[in-house]
């Protein structure tokens, strides 16, 4: 039953926004188990919402006056309470964190009312919103930026050194303004007095460069600069390479069997794990420890993997609460709050949805059939081929090799280690990050497997690789280039053919990419390499794909394709989509980034018709394919953006199926009105890169006469009146975007057409999942009065939550979804990631 505003509102006074502190909203994902079962003790921005005290009376309170609670074994003496709670005094009181003033509870108040009264937890921390707390990190950790923590140590920037003839006069200056460009710091160094050969710096890094001509300058440079106050931080000189690295750090054999993948752009980015490294000091205290590409890639592999799940859950659950918390502000003063937000409390504590658990990963070692290796100087300045050792923005561009990664397979590793020894005698050099200059970037290795299953050595079903090298060729001789190119397919053929057994190798390809980042645009241009190795010549024509099987089904891969990366895994995801999609013959199934259409594919055989929509041409090329060759009928596909041809495609196959069942067509209105939709939508294929002929002879060989509208003459004598006869009943959205979620657009489209009343979520970064939930999920104005504000800029530093927020208050009057349920699925063993299914009704 909803609850009216009056009471929302008296019972909002005493709820503390704990999600707009970023440090109490993850205050559960480290609590110690004896913690957990005494949860209505806990951190106050959290309990107070999610796990109220069931003595807490029903009357609304005062403003700005905390509700009283009717305790009968409440004693005068706090003493024997401290006694008895293991959480008594541990966390500061809301009211007195508003107000700096004791609550109505007095003393008997189980909460600290000032840094006096705070008491330490049973795990020994404190409340991370204390002073006491935020000393304490402060402490422990040195300066801290928003990449990483640097205080006393050094960088890993390899590329300022690469080309340094004394590594010992170049120094790293940490905590620079983030707006700074290299002419700001050397107009800084010159107004400071210091003397420098030259001085390097991008905007958008804490890090600076510079290098100098003699050990006297470092030194004066030292003395006169660290510890230098800059804004609110302190100016730190440290080392580029720290110099007991190359002490820590050993060569590792290469394994024989297969070890693990590494995380791909649409995954995670490596810098993004750099701070879960764990990092230890060295004896003198200057440097942290070797950082190895285990550490960062897969910071979980420590863990039994019963444990990695544990730590995924809990985490998740934290994410979900937060869901909760955001959708209740983002309602509007007007409307009654939702169902599902009211017995949240009854869920673990403020669940907007069950959280059925998490599917463990058939596979766990060598699971990733792609996996992108950054070329660039191991801590030695020797070429490597394999991972960052942490985040650009930070300092770090070392890469170490990935032969220690349990994700990664061995054929990969091999492939990685040809590359490496084919470049440390290339004549030309390597991708420097810090000055957007080289020729060699990445390694791309994708790896197809065979429909068996053989799970205890999954190396066994790969049967087809494809690799590709990105380069720049910018600046460089055509003639130099073709040279290196072909010397590299020779080191490729000839390296697949001399291991034992020989390493599979279907397609080599070149990809020319002139951006800073290495997350190239899916039109870059693709070179196709020839090569000669075991089991072609060297004049062989390939194709550029490789294939890959789901659920006995066989699907196409091109070089730039999203495909997931764990295959076996990605079968149960796709059966649990499916099942919870209710799906039947009278359904209308829109698969929204559908990449290759293996979600829309694999389901087909189970409803009426399949729409998918992605924007990657060559994708959808893949998805077309796949269809024919699976001999699957019922699938059309779109290459457009979603938010772009959203409104039309449910306008095209859902606003006609609202009309009755039968009813009378006038020919002449009513072809103009379907000729005018089908207009717009070949507008947006076109304009996203889609030959319309090519559409139309998809849409006519796979009979889009027989999708939404059945047309067919009528009972009448003359024959030339037909009728329009409803065909699909239910209507079945399955959504699965990149990391960063959903487009407003199509979140608008979603929620604002009535039709659609079920929605499956998958997500790979629960985060961007909750904030889209709260635009689904959360209740319009009717009157639409509490628009955000348009002349508010603070949305530039608006958390995802906080955007969220802000976007539903201008959502247009619809009906909201209701989170049903959710279920995770680990695609990524070793990992802090894996998929989200969120299952949303109306």
């Amino acid at each position: 039953m909803a609850a009216s505003s009056e009471d929302r509102a008296s019972a909002a006074q005493t709820l503390i926004p704990s999600d707009e502190n970023p440090q109490s909203t993850s205050v559960d994902l480290h609590m110690s188990d004896n913690d957990s079962t005494d949860q209505s003790h806990h951190i106050c921005p959290i309990t107070a919402e999610e796990n109220p005290d069931p003595g807490l009376e029903e009357g609304s309170s005062s403003a700005g006056e905390k509700r009283k609670r009717n305790d009968p074994e409440a004693s005068e003496d706090a003493e024997p309470k401290s006694s008895l709670l293991p959480m008594w005094k541990t966390s500061l009181c809301s009211y007195f964190r508003r107000t700096n003033g004791l609550c109505s509870h007095g003393d008997t108040c189980k909460y600290a009312h000032g840094e006096e009264e705070l008491r330490p937890r049973p795990d020994s921390s404190w409340d991370p919103t204390s002073q006491r707390a935020k000393k304490l990190i402060k402490s422990e950790n040195g300066t801290k930026s928003e990449n990483g923590h640097f205080g006393e140590q050094g960088v890993l920037m390899t590329d300022a050194v690469a080309d340094s003839p004394n590594p010992a006069l170049d120094k790293c200056f940490v905590n620079l303004p983030l707006k700074w460009k290299s002419d700001n710091l050397r107009s800084f160094l010159i107004d400071q007095g210091i003397f420098f050969k030259s001085a390097k710096k991008k905007k958008g890094m804490v890090v600076g460069f510079v290098s100098f001509d003699s050990a006297e300058q470092v030194q004066f440079a030292v003395e006169a600069l660290d510890g230098k106050p800059m804004g609110n931080k302190s100016l730190k000189v440290v080392d580029v390479i720290p110099r007991s690295f190359e002490k820590n750090t050993k060569p590792m054999p290469l394994p024989q069997t297969a070890t693990g993948s590494a995380p791909t752009n649409s995954d995670a980015e490596i810098g993004d794990d750099g701070d879960t490294v764990r990092e230890g000091f060295t004896p003198n205290n200057l440097v942290t420890r070797a950082r190895s590409a285990r550490d960062v890639v897969t910071p979980l592999a420590g863990m039994a993997y019963p444990d990695q799940l544990e730590h995924k859950k809990n985490t998740l659950t934290q994410i979900l609460k937060k869901l909760t918390r955001n959708a209740r502000k983002a309602c509007p003063n007007d409307v009654s709050l939702p169902d599902w937000i009211l017995t949240s409390r009854e869920r673990g504590g403020g669940l907007p949805c069950k959280l059925e658990g998490i599917i463990e990963s058939p596979i766990l070692n060598g699971y990733r059939n792609k996996c992108e290796f950054s070329v660039g100087y191991s801590v030695q300045g020797k070429p490597t081929v394999g991972f960052m050792l942490g985040n650009f923005r930070a300092g770090v561009t070392a890469v170490e090799e990935p032969v220690n990664c349990p994700n990664v397979s061995s054929i990969a590793c091999k492939y990685a280690l040809i590359f490496q020894e084919f470049l440390q005698n290339s004549s030309l050099p390597l991708w420097n990050r810090l000055d957007n200059s080289g020729f060699w970037r990445q390694l791309t290795v994708r790896e197809g497997r065979t429909p068996e299953k053989v799970v205890d050595n999954s190396e066994a079903n790969i049967s087809e690789a494809m690799l590709v090298v990105q380069v720049c060729s910018v600046g460089f001789d055509d003639q130099l280039v073709c040279t290196e190119l072909e010397r590299m397919a020779q080191a490729f053929g000839a390296g697949s053919t001399a291991n034992s057994p020989p390493l599979p190798l279907t397609v080599l390809v070149v990809q020319d990419h002139k951006g800073v980042s290495n997350v190239a645009p899916a039109d870059a241009p693709l070179r196709p390499l020839s090569f000669a190795n075991a089991e072609s010549d060297a004049n062989n024509a390939v194709e550029l794909r490789i294939h890959d099987y789901i659920s006995n089904l066989r699907f196409c891969i091109s070089p730039t394709a999203f495909f997931q990366v764990n295959t076996l895994a990605a079968e149960k995801l796709y059966s649990l989509a499916g099942d919870w999609g209710g799906l039947g013959p009278d359904t209308l199934l829109f698969d929204i980034c559908c990449g290759t259409g293996t979600i829309g594919l694999t389901l087909a055989h189970r409803v009426g018709m399949v729409v998918g929509i992605e924007m990657n041409a060559s994708a959808v090329s893949d998805a077309q394919r796949n269809s024919e060759i699976n001999g699957v009928k019922n699938c059309r596909f779109v290459c457009a953006k979603a938010e772009d041809v959203m409104g039309s495609l449910l306008k095209e196959y859902l606003d006609t199926l609202q009309k009755q069942e039968e009813v009378l067509i006038g020919s002449e209105t009513n072809k103009e009105i379907i000729d005018s939709e089908a207009k717009g939508l070949q507008n947006a294929e076109k304009s996203s890169g889609l030959n319309t002929e090519e559409s139309s002879s998809h849409d006519l060989e796979y009979g889009r006469e027989e999708t939404e509208i059945q047309i067919e003459k009528g009972p009448s004598e003359n024959g030339n009146r037909k009728t329009m006869r409803q065909q699909f009943k239910n209507v079945v959205c399955i959504v699965d975007p990149p990391r960063v979620g959903l487009h407003p657009v199509v979140i608008k489209a979603l929620r604002t057409h009535p039709r659609i009343r079920r929605l499956v979520y998958i997500s790979c970064n629960p985060e961007s999942l909750m904030a889209n939930a709260i635009e689904l999920c959360t209740p319009s104005s009717a009157d639409m009065m509490e628009k955000g504000q348009k002349n508010n800029r603070g949305w530039r530093n608006m958390s995802s939550a906080g955007l969220a927020r802000h976007r539903a208050k201008s959502m247009p009057n619809s009906e909201p979804f209701q989170p049903v349920k959710a279920m995770a699925v680990d695609l990524f063993p070793h990992t802090p990631h894996c998929e989200m299914v969120m299952l949303l009704e109306r």
